[in-house]
């Protein structure tokens, strides 16, 4: 289980199931142990998982490697097949631009093997429990994909998957397993998970005592280890991490990798206070900015890797949600300029379109120099970049930000006409609350629930 107790809701996870892993199986083989063993066993020097003894003197008889496996099994009598691997592979391939070496390569197949595994169980168990889900389900959401990746052309997404290795059906098959995964827990968990008024109104209330205090949103990836394991996962946790240093995408990577149940929606935890962060977690969350990565930390029961998507205050409006109305001046510069002549050009610009009289007058003011303009009423401005957006919401209507550009592109002026402040956000809704805690409640029982499926499951390497 995740050492981050806030998880994303089921309802969220059906909406964006268009890409997305399944939870990552990490567990020692079964062992059985008799009473009279285990009180021996515990006498001499050991290492103790619930009902699970393991000498510190192990010996290793036979092969040492526990990760060598075949890139084919068979899972209580489904096929997984090489080149299944190999098309779910190069999805994740194709989301980090190839940017990925060799070892780290072995090490994602068998990450995606593992993937397939618990993907055929959920497949599998929704089967048996008569949950289903129809052809027609999977094409809406793979049309519902297409549509936001390639402007609702479906043959476009399909010569997108084949240009990279993978296949439609591929993709379907993963589809098919998050519907039917969803359904089940739908269905047969859902119903049996009761949230008191008591405890939403108790929530609501320290929301509130909460008021203007820093709220994180927080991406994740958590891997699960054991005292056995613990050098090998800080050891793909650290390849993890560079890997996302180099560019790599930390959605993809928490979608294939992240053992928590937020692996469906990217590792996203959505909007969280530090104290509801494991304390190994918060020390580190509390420093860090917008667009950083930290990690791998060490928390109880295994590694995380956070990365902070987004910081404000809790039940406060955001400044940066202000909806500015802007206009932009250009002005071209000729070929072949020097940098001390586009200087020189820029001075001169900026100089003329200082003595504009607001919004309504620059339009004249650009003509007469040769400058183009164009406007937007609809930029909020956490949108522009990092690096203007503290100016701009400091500006009042009419005035304008220092020219910036390239000799190539030429120089440009941002200059506010008009800004309308967000409101103060109440926070969530009663329902909403009791949602949200609801849907927590269900992915914790569904880890459990695909643990169960784990362990019972009948599995062929070949």
């Amino acid at each position: 289980m995740t050492a981050i107790q806030r998880s994303r809701s089921i309802k969220r996870a059906v909406r964006n199931c268009a890409i997305a892993g399944g939870a990552i199986a990490s567990a020692l083989s079964p062992l059985a142990v008799s009473t009279a063993a285990y009180a021996q066993a515990a006498a001499t020097q050991t290492t103790e998982q619930g009902d699970i003894v393991i000498p510190d003197d192990v010996k290793i008889f036979g092969n040492d490697n526990p990760n060598v496996r075949r890139a084919t099994a068979v899972v209580n009598g489904d096929i997984i097949t090489g080149t299944d691997v190999d098309q779910r592979l190069a999805l994740i391939l194709a989301a980090n631009q190839g940017k990925i070496d060799d070892d780290e390569k072995k090490r994602l197949r068998l990450q995606v093997l593992r993937n397939l595994i618990d993907e055929t169980l959920q497949i599998q168990e929704a089967k048996a429990a008569d949950v289903a889900v129809t052809d027609a389900d999977v094409d809406q959401t793979y049309a519902r994909v297409a549509s936001q990746n390639f402007g609702q052309n479906a043959a476009a997404m399909d010569a997108y998957l084949k240009r990279v290795g993978s296949s439609t059906d591929s993709l379907k098959r993963q589809i098919r397993g998050e519907l039917s995964w969803q359904h089940l827990l739908q269905r047969n968990v859902q119903p049996y998970i009761n949230v008191s008024d008591d405890e939403v109104n108790e929530m609501l209330t320290r929301l509130k005592a909460a008021k203007g205090t820093d709220e994180y949103r927080i991406g994740e990836i958590y891997l699960a280890s054991t005292d056995d394991s613990q050098q090998q996962v800080y050891q793909n946790a650290m390849q993890i991490v560079q890997q996302l240093k180099q560019g790599g995408s930390f959605v993809a990577y928490a979608r294939q990798y992240s053992q928590a149940s937020t692996a469906a929606v990217g590792g996203d935890l959505g909007w969280i206070r530090l104290a509801q962060l494991p304390a190994e977690l918060a020390n580190a969350a509390h420093d860090m900015q917008p667009g950083q990565l930290v990690g791998p930390i060490q928390v109880p029961g295994g590694y995380d890797i956070i990365y902070l998507i987004d910081k404000r205050q809790v039940l406060t409006a955001d400044p940066r949600d202000a909806v500015l109305a802007l206009k932009q001046i250009s002005l071209n510069f000729p070929k072949g300029i020097s940098e001390a002549e586009a200087n020189t050009k820029a001075q001169a610009f900026a100089k003329a379109i200082s003595t504009a009289k607001g919004c309504g007058d620059v339009d004249k003011v650009a003509t007469g120099v040769g400058a183009q303009v164009v406007a937007n009423d609809q930029v909020k401005a956490r949108d522009l970049p990092a690096a203007i957006q503290t100016s701009i919401l400091q500006l009042s209507p009419g005035e304008t930000l220092p020219p910036f550009g390239s000799l190539t592109e030429g120089v440009r002026i941002l200059m506010l006409c008009g800004r309308d402040d967000p409101q103060v956000d109440s926070g969530p809704s009663f329902e909403q609350l009791q949602s949200q805690i609801e849907d927590d409640r269900v992915n914790k029982r569904a880890q459990m629930y695909l643990r169960d499926l784990r362990r019972d499951a009948i599995i062929e390497y070949n």
